[in-house]
């Protein structure tokens, strides 16, 4: 299987980016933004864009590009499962920010739901990852590589005049390693698209047919193929999902090792050379697990502060098949003064210059996670108080997973003073099975339920759904105004979870 990508951040001069610094330079603070990957007690939090919905963008990079930052990634929303021969290929999509905090959604790269890229990517195949976006000064043309296994190569390439796409695919690329290999094997894996300061691009990908030692090779001017320049066996085996980069005069390369496809807390390792194409030094190991992820990227991201090298892994699922609720971890990685990584430090949130050097624009992170468990033998409630008279309408963020049967049911009943459903459901709405998505989406419901000011009442959500189930977001944060609960018997008994609220909203309108 394929892998991820690692990342670190680097520091010029006397501008210095750590865990809880600020950046300064002549004089003046610069603008940050605060980037938190996980709860205080360690678990992975879902980010969410402008629009209420998770992200949903995986095994990619963080790219900057003319002040924005851009994810890409691979979509999971649509359901696919490596491996399921009837899951469909959901795509390749981009988000973009400006403080690595607020994301907007900027759709797909390519469309992915015709007939020749559902062949070559869904889940009767070994599946279609890793994109990674560069911008070509010499062509101004944004080139994006893929991992395929339908070919040759194993790369599918593309180009575009803007980050975000659409992308239009050119002739497949033509690399030294693995060239006489059969179509549509395992042959080469993960990568990572690196340009020097020349301009001169390189391809560092995982070599499947020695083991998965790490091959770098030299591409063409305008980024499109290989030239046949390839330095192999970087690594021996066992390794993966390289990310390549260059800090005062000495390339890196880090990758996953030992590697481990939708693992969580693979070990990171890095070695470095004086020329892009080796020799390159034994390994030195900066992280036992990627603090709880697998390597994906190591972004090179110069800002007005300095330049930043950004480490990031997917905190992958518990390897599940369809990994639409993994997130991230991303953050710097700080350098020793003979250039040396330090090990990796978790679970503290780093402050990161804007892209655009303006104030960050955004709310401070929420810290929901998310749990599926809705189902036939399990429903969940929330309970509110309603601030005005009027019709009820509800915001509630839902997912699925396992392929339910049946709808989702939400229910509007009276609570009663612990903050429980009591008696008969008021009103009844439904979220049809096949709008729901397998990533943490909102959705609006309006129950044709007029409310009364000061009134208590109780969402509960239900589903006669016998194969999988239905999730919602949440998180805990102590002293709140609702009660959120579940039942194992149909609604006849509740256990309250203290301190812990649905993400969900009410609105009344008249």
């Amino acid at each position: 299987m394929l892998l991820k990508k690692l990342s670190a951040l680097a520091i010029i001069g006397a501008c210095i980016l750590s865990a809880n610094s600020s950046l300064a330079q002549k004089g003046k603070t610069r603008p940050t933004a605060t980037v938190t990957n996980l709860d205080k007690d360690g678990r992975q939090i879902t980010r969410f864009n402008t629009v209420g919905d998770a992200v949903d963008a995986h095994d990619g990079e963080i790219a900057l590009f003319n002040g924005v930052y851009y994810l890409y990634g691979t979509s999971y929303d649509c359901g696919f499962e490596w491996q399921n021969k009837n899951a469909a290929f959901c795509g390749f999509k981009t988000y973009s920010s400006t403080d690595m905090v607020t994301w907007k959604d900027e759709g797909f790269l390519f469309d992915a739901q015709t007939p020749v890229w559902q062949k070559r990517c869904n889940g009767n195949t070994y599946g279609c990852f890793r994109p990674h976006v560069v911008f070509n000064n010499k062509t101004n043309l944004y080139v994006l590589w893929v991992n395929v296994y339908d070919n040759v190569s194993g790369y599918r390439v593309f180009t575009a005049t803007k980050p975000t796409g659409p992308f239009t695919e050119v002739a497949e690329p033509k690399l030294t390693v693995n060239a006489a290999a059969p179509a549509g094997a395992l042959n080469n894996g993960d990568h990572d698209t690196f340009i020097d300061d020349d301009g001169t691009a390189y391809l560092a990908f995982t070599d499947w047919r020695s083991g998965g030692a790490i091959v770098i090779e030299k591409l063409s001017a305008d980024y499109l193929t290989g030239t046949g320049e390839v330095s192999q066996k970087v690594t021996a085996t066992r390794t993966e999902a390289p990310g390549m980069f260059k800090r005062n005069g000495i390339y890196y390369v880090v990758y996953s090792d030992p590697n481990c496809g939708y693992c969580a807390g693979t070990g990171a390792s890095y070695k470095t050379a004086t020329s892009p194409l080796g020799p390159w030094s034994e390994g030195k190991k900066i992280s036992d697990n990627s603090c709880g992820g697998q390597p994906s990227f190591v972004s090179t991201l110069k800002l007005g502060s300095g330049t930043v090298f950004l480490f990031g892994s997917d905190l992958w699922n518990n390897a599940a098949k369809n990994e639409a609720l993994a997130n991230y971890y991303w953050a710097p990685l700080r350098f020793n003064d003979d250039g040396s990584i330090i090990p990796m430090d978790c679970n503290t949130p780093f402050k990161i210059s804007t892209a655009n050097n303006k104030p960050a624009a955004y709310k401070p992170v929420d810290g929901y996670l998310t749990h599926a468990d809705i189902s036939k033998s399990i429903t969940r409630s929330q309970s509110f108080t309603a601030t005005a008279s009027g019709n009820l309408n509800i915001t509630l963020t839902t997912l699925q997973t396992g392929y339910p049967n049946a709808d989702l049911q939400v229910s509007i009943f009276k609570a009663d003073k612990e903050g429980l459903p009591t008696g008969n459901a008021l009103a009844t709405a439904e979220i049809a099975n096949k709008s729901i998505g397998w990533s943490a989406k909102q959705f609006k419901v309006q129950p044709k339920l007029k409310v009364v000011k000061g009134q208590a009442y109780s969402m509960v959500l239900s589903t006669a759904s016998t194969t999988g189930a239905y999730g919602f977001a949440y998180r805990d944060i102590g002293k709140i105004d609702g009660v959120e609960a579940y039942s194992k018997d149909g609604g006849e008994s509740y256990t309250v979870e203290k301190g812990r609220t649905m993400r969900f909203s009410v609105a009344v309108s008249k």
